[in-house]
């Protein structure tokens, strides 16, 4: 069975025979199922009123642990936006009343960020909705095709410079 790359190697192939295409087949690949996933994950969070950047930022507050607050400078660490995406999306959640955004009493130049009460059960009903839908995507791969691919991922992760930082 074809998909959609194997059309656009083809067309490489005849055309361009004499370049080696073939980590387009993986870049593109990985491009097409990143599109297709935020679409998918996208429309299953509209149901709790949530865009997929809003859901990362209270999910990363929730699993922060009691009392679930972080600086605004830890949530940039664990999402990869700019300062200033991180800034819209904290203002379209302290809209809804899901975070609050504080001074740190230590120091005047850091901002907190907490969950409200609406805010750690909106994702808290959101979470298991996600996980699911999730598990859904990934229906089509065995367990173990999904670790192979898990471990493939996270060696071109490290490869391209991903790390955890603290």
């Amino acid at each position: 069975m074809s998909d959609a790359v194997d059309r656009v190697l083809a067309q490489w192939h005849a055309e361009r025979p004499d370049l080696d295409v073939s980590a387009m087949g993986v870049i593109g690949r990985i491009s097409r199922a990143s599109a297709l996933l935020e679409r998918r994950i996208g429309k299953a969070l509209a149901e709790y009123d949530l865009q997929p950047g809003e859901f990362d930022l209270l999910a990363t507050l929730r699993r922060s642990g009691a009392p679930y607050r972080l600086t605004v400078g830890q949530l940039l660490k664990s999402t990869m936006v700019t300062s200033g995406a991180v800034t819209h999306r904290l203002n379209r959640l302290d809209d809804k009343r899901l975070v609050t955004r504080d001074f740190d009493p230590r120091n005047r130049r850091s901002v907190i960020v907490a969950l409200t009460e609406q805010g750690l059960a909106v994702v808290d009903r959101a979470l298991p909705a996600h996980v699911d839908n999730e598990q859904k995507q990934l229906a089509g791969l065995t367990m173990q095709k999904r670790a192979a691919l898990a471990g493939l991922l996270r060696d071109l992760l490290l490869g391209l410079g991903d790390s955890v930082s603290d």
